[in-house]
């Protein structure tokens, strides 16, 4: 099946990733993939107007990616993935929901430059 939109992965998201043990990593990844092809609230879900997550349990702890949607290229449907924490309860903290905004802006103003 052909995805849905592509994902790109901001620095802090990269950054997330790479100190996850290998397992969680590939499970994170795993679920990306699935969410490309299906529209599954378990995987990737809204959060508010602007902000997403990408949601995977792996051994008990909840791993998030926070991610917008770029639809300014009308061919190419882009979710970039600002950062990623892991959650040990269900409520999303305030301040990484900000700090998502905060990249999607940064991110929206580097392209009109």
């Amino acid at each position: 099946m052909k995805p849905k939109y592509r994902i790109e992965f901001l620095d802090d998201a990269v950054e997330f990733l790479n100190k996850l043990d290998e397992k969680a990593r590939e499970k994170i990844y795993y679920n990306l993939k699935k969410s490309q092809i299906t529209n599954d609230k378990t995987l990737f879900k809204k959060l508010t107007d602007e902000i997403w997550e990408f949601r995977t349990l792996y051994k008990k702890t909840q791993y998030r990616l926070f991610a917008f949607w770029d639809k300014t290229d009308k061919k190419d449907t882009l979710v970039i993935s600002t950062h990623g924490i892991e959650k040990k309860t269900q409520k999303t903290p305030k301040k990484e929901l900000e700090k998502a905004d905060k990249l999607r802006k940064q991110y929206f103003n580097e392209l009109k430059k």
